[in-house]
């Protein structure tokens, strides 16, 4: 179906505040006992610019394509297959998708935990009350989104002012109540902390750091729906700039408020933590309710790209054909099945995990490190091939710098994730391949080349080792 031309199309501001409603969810309140575990006021300095400079080059990167290669929707699928092929492309799209659907059970195990606090019904997150609450909300936000996506993107837009006021307010108030001496005690690493090196320091919080940019390429995705194509580009810069100053500051701020032991030991959403410690119980409640609007949004925009990123894979036949399709408000109807039954399944795993949004946490990271490498790498080539810098060299030689940092970045991420992270990756890729073989079936295409043989073999040897080990309890969850 062809959409006419003032249908669904998104302004540059509508597609600035997908980016950040993307990216503002449940990671930027977890953010203080988060870094109080891991590192002082030092060590969280240096994470965040190598966090903030990694992700600045991926926002450049995702930036460059979208002006270079117009042609490509749905970016970060489509930018791993134009580069390296129909299997590594689908292995992006769907590696995207799944950790995509992971972060929005997440969202739901956040909410239910910080209603907790409140209600013990709910416990951590993952009670039988707290799965069949998520479920009835996974179901009536999956109805409304199926009404029209330009309906949906324009409650984000609400959504993503409404969420961004009290993070102001909690950055202004501690910093008013900013102690320079308690700051400075905290900044090598505070008193009462386990010693650990600098480089374990800021390794520990790679893996959040990345959940917390998720949703950089949040335009990219939404690329074709863009009332003009430059506006993908900037909205992904200044969605990206407005959140990274957000997230800094939540990180820092709380070292200048309260020991570092506190911070660390405090409850999740320990934003709210914080803000109690400061002005007492009503300071919990205000980022508690700002938590849960964060999150619903979050939701609902991850719950559009979930769906838009299969849906553009379905019109590429690289996954079955039945994704691809849309109903008559233009919403791709069988992906948004699809995602929100997985959605719903994961919801019901978490009642026998331990760490339920930790373990949702890390694993949206790594499902998405695949992908992002992929976009990155996929910028590099573009470079080193001169392809579309026929007429700008010095922008080529500018480009080689940010998705040469690009590609080192993200490969610094697969190895801070750890071998058990990627093993647990693995369980999902390997089995996931289904959908490519009946997209090919469908096609009547040659499956595998050589190399996808290979990448294919070592996908299931990966899953094989990650079942033994959860079998053995060699790897828990």
């Amino acid at each position: 179906m062809t959409a006419t031309p003032t249908a669904q199309k998104l302004s540059l501001f509508a597609l600035t505040a997908m980016v950040v409603g993307s990216m503002v969810g449940s990671g930027i309140f977890s953010l203080p006992r988060t870094f109080g575990i891991a590192t002082g006021p030092f060590g969280a300095i240096l994470a965040w610019c190598i966090a903030g400079g990694g992700m600045y080059t991926m926002a450049r990167v995702f930036q460059t394509l979208a002006e270079r290669k117009p042609d490509l929707d749905a970016g970060v699928y489509a930018y791993a297959k134009a580069g390296f092929g129909d299997y590594p492309g689908f292995l992006s799209a769907l590696g995207y998708w799944t950790g995509s659907c992971i972060g929005n059970v997440s969202y739901w195990v956040l909410i239910k935990s910080t209603l907790g606090a409140f209600f013990p019904v709910f416990g951590d997150g993952n009670t039988v009350t707290a799965i069949i609450v998520a479920s009835i909300g996974i179901w009536l936000f999956h109805f409304m989104i199926l009404r029209g996506v330009q309906q949906a993107a324009a409650i984000n837009t609400i959504v993503t002012i409404a969420k961004i006021v009290p993070i102001l307010i909690f950055i202004v108030i501690l910093a008013f109540a900013f102690k320079a001496d308690l700051f400075r005690t905290n900044f090598w690493g505070g008193e009462g902390m386990p010693d650990k090196g600098l480089f374990d320091q800021i390794r520990a919080t790679m893996l959040v750091t990345v959940f917390v940019f998720l949703g950089i390429e949040g335009a990219s995705v939404y690329s074709r729906y863009a009332k003009e194509r430059s506006h993908v580009g900037i909205a992904t810069i200044m969605g990206f700039a407005v959140v990274t100053s957000l997230m800094v500051l939540v990180t820092m701020l709380p070292y200048a408020v309260l020991p570092r032991a506190e911070i660390a030991d405090a409850r999740q959403p320990s934003m709210a933590t914080v803000l109690e410690a400061v002005v007492g119980h009503w300071g919990a409640v205000f980022v508690s309710i700002g938590l849960l609007v964060s999150v619903l949004g979050a939701y609902l925009a991850w719950s559009l790209i979930c769906a838009e990123v299969l849906s553009a894979a379905g019109r590429t036949r690289d996954m079955p054909r039945v994704f691809g399709t849309e109903n008559a408000n233009k919403v791709p109807a069988a992906a948004l099945w699809l995602t929100n039954i997985v959605v719903q399944l994961f919801v019901i795993s978490t009642y026998w995990s331990r760490d339920a949004f930790a373990l949702m946490l890390n694993l949206t990271s790594v499902m998405n490190l695949i992908p992002f490498f992929l976009v990155a790498a996929y910028g590099l080539l573009l470079v080193k091939r001169g392809e579309t810098y026929e007429k700008s060299p010095g922008a080529r030689r500018r480009d080689l710098i940010f998705t040469g940092i690009a590609v080192v970045y993200t490969l610094f991420l697969i190895y801070a994730a750890g071998m058990k992270y990627l093993l647990l990756s693995a369980i999902l890729y390997a089995p996931g391949t289904v959908l490519y073989f009946w997209a090919r079936l469908q096609q009547k295409a040659r499956i595998f080349t050589s190399i996808d043989w290979v990448i294919f073999i070592a996908a299931v040897i990966g899953a094989a080792v990650g079942i033994h080990g959860l079998a053995t309890g060699y790897i828990t969850i």
